[in-house]
């Protein structure tokens, strides 16, 4: 069987593994970390910025899943490091990249809508820096060292999520009846990507090597203003949600002042309208994203239960 390596176990390569496990591939995840995520995948341990230890990695991969991040204060270091390692390993095995990556190489767009064509006009330090990544990626396609795709996801939500503007944020708080948290201005248009359409999006990336050479939006529902999701939610749970909103950056809750310093340079994406487009992905697929509804209600559920479990 085909090997399958997928480099990061947060809540996208999670879900991805187990998404790809389900289609019947054969599957390795890998973080520097040695608790295996899933029963059955094989699991290892690595130091993806070190090309020894990537190349061990993904040895016997035939596509391999770029889905590893780091904290923000580590990123402009280690993200650089961690690409030239990677790539070199995966050249060198001949397998294909597909990778995961953020909307911060547009930069603000003054409420515009992103598509796959929308100039790339970065402003902050990790958004530059992602643009250089990117440029890198497609270049090393363009040379023929690897086949290389890349699908680009707005911010998370799901199950497993905690990590995220609507992630533990909110849902944790309104289940506890403790105070929530928005980030600018809730009342402006906000695209959510769905954690389950971000991994079968990839998964899908990697099973059409056609696709490669190019960048793509996975599937995410229509942007609505964040006001509206948060009514949505207390329709769902049948609870209230007391949202405090930060208009500029400060620390809250598990967001600290250190956390708030280094993503003072990206808050841009909570004081403009943030609409990302996936048409062309979906019309190339024949898919849809997951609605908001049902994405909210997944998310609910898989929150009750993990409260549960905690306490």
């Amino acid at each position: 069987m085909e090997l399958h390596v997928v480099l990061g176990t947060g809540p996208a390569g999670t879900t991805l593994a187990r998404t790809l496990t389900r289609d019947g591939h054969r599957v390795r995840t890998v973080s520097r970390g040695a608790r295996a995520p899933l029963p059955d995948a094989e699991h290892r341990a690595a130091d993806l910025t070190d090309p020894g230890s990537a190349r061990e990695a993904i040895a016997g991969a035939t596509v391999v899943y770029h889905a590893a991040n780091v904290p923000y204060e580590q990123q402009l270091d280690v993200m650089p490091r961690m690409q030239a390692a990677v790539l070199a390993a995966a050249a060198e095995q001949g397998a294909r990249l597909v990778v995961l990556d953020t909307l911060y190489p547009y930069g603000p767009t003054g409420g515009e809508p992103m598509t796959e064509a929308t100039p790339w006009r970065a402003t902050a330090a990790k958004g530059r820096m992602r643009a250089e990544l990117d440029a890198a990626y497609l270049a090393a396609h363009a040379d023929g060292r690897l086949g290389v795709v890349m699908g680009r996801a707005a911010d998370f939500y799901g199950p497993e999520v905690v990590n995220s503007s609507l992630g533990g944020a909110v849902f944790a708080p309104l289940l506890s009846g403790a105070p929530a948290m928005a980030l600018g201005d809730p009342g402006l248009p906000h695209s959510y990507s769905y954690i389950g359409d971000v991994a079968a999006g990839l998964a899908l990336l990697g099973a059409t090597p056609e696709t490669d050479g190019r960048i793509w939006h996975l599937p995410s529902a229509p942007a609505v203003p964040t006001t509206e999701v948060h009514a949505l939610i207390e329709e769902l749970s049948g609870r209230p949600l007391d949202v405090d909103v930060l208009d500029a950056p400060r620390p809250w809750g598990p967001f600290d002042a250190a956390f708030m310093a280094e993503y003072e340079e990206l808050f841009y994406q909570y004081l403009e309208p943030q609409v990302m487009v996936s048409a062309a992905f979906e019309e190339r697929f024949g898919v849809a994203p997951t609605p908001l509804r049902d994405g909210l209600r997944a998310t609910l559920d898989w929150y009750e239960r993990h409260l549960a479990a905690a306490a």
